[in-house]
């Protein structure tokens, strides 16, 4: 493979940009900014919240964060993308306080390692169905 070819393989994927003059978000589990490749497709994931397969929901916010990743990664899977293709989460948490960032944090850091996306957390009051705690939805740029 050519310097040229590496060059153009790099450039097909997302870069990650974090300028180093701003506060470092990676400890937050997100990127400052997400560069998608001009010949990327952009593919939008509805929210997925922490249903299980039967749409049954945990009362516990960990584990519809954990099953909520879950089920992102089913679709991102489904799409034939990988992880490192998320470019940007929205994330809804209903009441959210900084006991909760620890486990978004934590979750989000297991999914994507080093290749953490952009990423905005909306405290909301409120979800789709009332027991729910918690959703996620993604960009994902498709090669």
């Amino acid at each position: 493979m050519t310097s040229q070819d590496k060059a153009q393989a790099i450039s097909a994927r997302p870069v990650i940009v974090n300028p180093c003059h701003l506060h470092d978000p990676t400890p937050n589990g997100y990127s400052t900014a997400v560069i998608t490749p001009a010949s990327g497709r952009l593919t939008f994931i509805s929210g997925q919240g922490g249903q299980d397969q039967t749409g049954a929901l945990s009362p516990d916010f960990g584990e519809q964060v954990k099953q909520a990743y879950a089920n992102l990664a089913a679709v991102i899977d489904a799409l034939g993308a990988h992880p490192d293709q998320v470019v940007k989460l929205t994330v809804l948490v209903v009441d959210h306080d900084m006991s909760k960032l620890g486990v978004l944090t934590e979750t989000v850091s297991r999914m994507f390692g080093a290749g953490l996306p952009a990423q905005t957390l909306v405290p909301v009051q409120k979800l789709a169905i009332d027991p729910m705690l918690f959703e996620v939805e993604a960009v994902v740029c498709l090669d």
